[in-house]
């Protein structure tokens, strides 16, 4: 039988204080949500307010080291990295800091087709990004259907049932709940089956008036009724010869991936036109809109805002590449002088405890929104300095990199920046990108040395460019033409980059 005794452990343990908590999810929001964030703790905290005085008067600051480039990649890119100037040293934060000022100079797809890797064009140098402000004048989907409507001079009862549907219209401009659903929900439980047969009616009428609205399409249930919508709008409008509508509404009514996939044999022989006028339809309705609602969208949700900035100086072999912070996105927020002086005025009163407490919850958010930029910049250096030859020759240049690269390079740990290159982007000479889009693994190569997947992906779309539209490269043959400039790629990869890259199979393309 044992007997109690009494012992002494020494161990270390990682607690995750409510601050070390709030830095880490801080550091995993996007630029959006961390405004949202900003906005609320200054609702809610009395301690916290906006520096509008250093917005005003935020002298330009340094940036990062400029970074020199060269225009030609070696073997000895990784000594260049080593070799290259380092971000400076982030100033130690006080542990209680009254104010957070950001210096810096001023900031300057088709569903039928094949969409790109990255946002080019938004990176002007010199310019400013005002995409916010240009998205400010919008009209919904909802607004532009019910303009129409007030035209139409329906009774109290059939304006509310249109009004009704119109606000259950999803983005796309899709009715996604059936008609006896929205009964239902209307009725709410009400049993007399003579009142849901009468709002089942209205209902009815009222979605046949939402589908002769504009745009065509709109209200339709799924994709098929959709291009329905819209091909006989076509041919009330004279704008299609009714034979080849005909056609192209039966290639419609047939299971839609045979559509997809282009099988102009069965849809010719299923619907009794012949190869040619089948393939005529086809691209007909490749005319078409699958999203009724896409331009209607609100494109103050779908702006990226870039967290970094990458600004070029020079030209040929002396180009450098300077990385900064945007100031558009950084909040200057400070504690209010006011209230914290009156705190330390009347120590010991009650409540003093509680309102010291959100003082300091203040400046630890101040210190953590801090600390957030300050990490953000210092990886998207460290990516920059890595892919140097990304910002003068492009994709093909990109260099094989893993988190685990820079998280030894800048003594932080993987998870950290995964957290900081997700939803982050980077405003480059090439174009906006995620963070994210600077890594990928490495293929192999004859020489020994490594491409990245990114630089492979770029290969193949300029062979798939490039091809003899009558004779399109199958995947083996791209994999032998990867061989052929040294790189090792297997068919199978190279099938998963085509279908990354949304380029059709060999046949299809063939067919389109």
């Amino acid at each position: 039988m044992s007997r109690p005794a009494l012992s002494l452990r020494v161990s270390q343990q990682l607690a995750l204080t409510p601050q070390l908590q709030q830095s880490i999810r801080l550091l995993q929001l996007s630029t959006l949500e961390l405004a949202q964030e900003v906005e609320q703790m200054l609702a809610d905290n009395p301690f916290l307010e906006h520096d509008d005085e250093a917005e005003a008067t935020a002298p330009p600051g340094p940036v990062a080291e400029p970074l020199a480039a060269s225009q030609h990649g070696s073997a000895e890119d990784g000594a260049d990295a080593a070799d290259a100037p380092s971000t400076p040293e982030t100033a130690e934060l006080p542990d209680a800091p009254e104010r957070l000022e950001w210096e810096g100079e001023g900031a300057g797809e088709s569903d039928w087709g094949l969409d790109g890797p990255g946002r080019s064009g938004a990176s002007d140098a010199e310019g400013e990004f005002d995409a916010l402000e240009l998205a400010s004048s919008h009209e919904s989907l909802a607004e532009h259907l019910s303009r129409q409507a007030l035209a139409l001079h329906l009774s109290p009862e059939d304006a509310a049932a249109l009004a009704l549907l119109i606000g259950s219209l999803d983005d796309d401009g899709y009715l996604p709940d059936s008609l006896p659903e929205l009964a239902d929900s209307l009725l709410a439980g009400d049993p007399d089956p003579e009142r849901r047969e009468d709002v089942l009616h209205r209902l009815t009428v009222a979605l046949g008036l939402l589908q002769s609205l504009e745009p065509a399409g709109v209200g339709a249930r799924d994709l098929a009724e959709c291009l329905t919508l819209q091909l006989r709008e076509r041919e009330r409008e004279g704008s299609a010869e009714p034979a080849l509508v005909r056609v192209a509404l039966a290639v419609c009514r047939q299971p839609l991936e045979w559509l997809a996939r282009r099988d102009v044999r069965r849809l010719a022989h299923t619907c009794a036109a012949s190869d040619e006028q089948t393939r005529t339809a086809i691209a007909l309705i490749a005319t078409l809109e699958p999203h009724p609602g896409r331009r209607f969208a609100d494109v103050r949700r779908l702006v990226v805002v870039p967290d970094v900035i990458v600004r070029r100086s020079g030209s040929g072999t002396q180009q450098r590449f300077a990385v900064q912070l945007n100031p558009e996105v950084m909040p200057r927020l400070r504690v209010h002088e006011l209230y914290a002086g009156a705190l330390r005025g009347h120590r010991g009163s009650e409540g003093h405890a509680q309102l010291q407490a959100r003082l300091q919850e203040a400046r630890w958010f101040i210190k953590n929104v801090q600390q957030r930029f300050d990490t953000i910049l210092r990886v998207s250096d460290a990516i920059v300095q890595r892919q140097k030859n990304f910002f003068v020759h492009g994709e093909l240049a990109m260099r094989p990199l893993v988190l685990r690269d820079i998280a030894e390079e800048l003594g932080l740990h993987e998870s950290t920046i995964s957290r900081v290159t997700t939803a982050k982007y980077m405003a480059t000479p090439q174009g906006t990108y995620e963070l994210k889009y600077f890594f990928g693994s490495g293929l192999g190569t004859e020489t020994g040395g490594n491409a990245s997947s990114t630089a492979v992906r770029a290969l193949i779309r300029q062979f798939v460019a490039a091809e003899d539209p009558a004779k399109p490269l199958s995947d083996s043959k791209i994999a032998d033409l990867l061989k052929e400039q040294g790189i090792e790629c297997a068919r199978r990869t190279v099938a998963k980059y085509r279908e990354a890259l949304k380029i059709p199979t060999a046949s299809l393309r063939k067919t389109l």
